[in-house]
């Protein structure tokens, strides 16, 4: 079943839902163990038709940390759902429809504010230079949003789907962060580094001495054929192989019916 679901985009027809389920659960589970979460606030979705526009998301009220399989909500980004129903977040389906409906290969998406990322998005001029490992990785690789206009409905989601680009990060001003990624393992890695980055930057600034700029990013790994390596290749074929199995014996057993 992984093997299947974590092919690329091209080769995949409709995601086992199943599969996806646990997968989405886990990574609740992870991001309340872990503190980047605000209660039952946040939203994180994923994508289980070939076109993207068919996605998971939690349903609003229940805990980050109670959240299960069985729980997580299906919509449709072309399809406007009931917002009489107190489960349904108008702006998780907003935001994450939109998302989805335009940047297709975003089959993850993680929408969190933690702490440092936070911290650092309320600043006048946001940026997050290389000053050490985690800060190097997201280099050049992340897409900031400085027009915040209020709560992510109808126009700001649409604004906001528009602005990742070819990157895999989503920096917005004054609000929060999202990844975006091909499988829920790369996006949980990009939201974990991403706020230890932010968290090294700011804690850094906090001694008011000068910052140590890395004179330029660390050069990619070179595979075999000799050509450089794409961000996303030099990412998740490591994440999937070592780091996602030992992020998964953190979560506690995943109940995937109501029973």
């Amino acid at each position: 079943m992984t093997g299947s679901a974590e092919q690329p985009l091209q080769h995949r027809s409709d995601i086992d839902e199943q599969f996806a389920r646990i997968q989405l659960a886990a990574l609740f589970r992870l991001a309340a163990k872990e503190g980047f979460h605000e209660a039952v606030a946040n939203h994180f979705s994923y994508a289980i038709s070939a076109d993207g526009k068919q996605f998971l998301i939690n349903p609003y009220g229940i805990h980050f940390s109670r959240i299960r399989a069985s729980d997580l909500l299906v919509f449709s980004a072309d399809e406007r759902p009931d917002f009489s129903d107190a489960r349904i977040d108008i702006t998780a389906w907003s935001i994450h429809g939109a998302m989805h409906r335009n940047n297709p290969d975003s089959r993850c998406l993680i929408h969190l504010h933690p702490h440092y990322a936070t911290a650092l998005l309320s600043l006048a001029s946001p940026e997050l230079p290389p000053i050490d490992q985690n800060t190097a990785r997201f280099y050049n690789r992340l897409s900031w949003d400085v027009g915040f206009d209020g709560m992510g409905i109808d126009e700001e989601g649409e604004r906001l789907s528009h602005l990742l680009g070819d990157n895999h990060c989503l920096m917005m001003g004054q609000h929060g962060i999202m990844t975006a990624a091909t499988t829920a393992s790369l996006a949980w890695d990009l939201a974990y580094y991403l706020e230890r980055a932010c968290r090294t930057y700011i804690t850094a600034l906090s001694t008011g001495r000068p910052l140590a700029i890395m004179a330029g990013r660390q050069p990619r790994k070179q595979p075999d054929n000799g050509k450089p390596m794409t961000a996303r290749q030099t990412s998740s074929r490591y994440i999937l192989m070592r780091c996602w199995p030992c992020w998964m014996k953190k979560t506690p057993p995943i109940e995937t019916s109501d029973n």
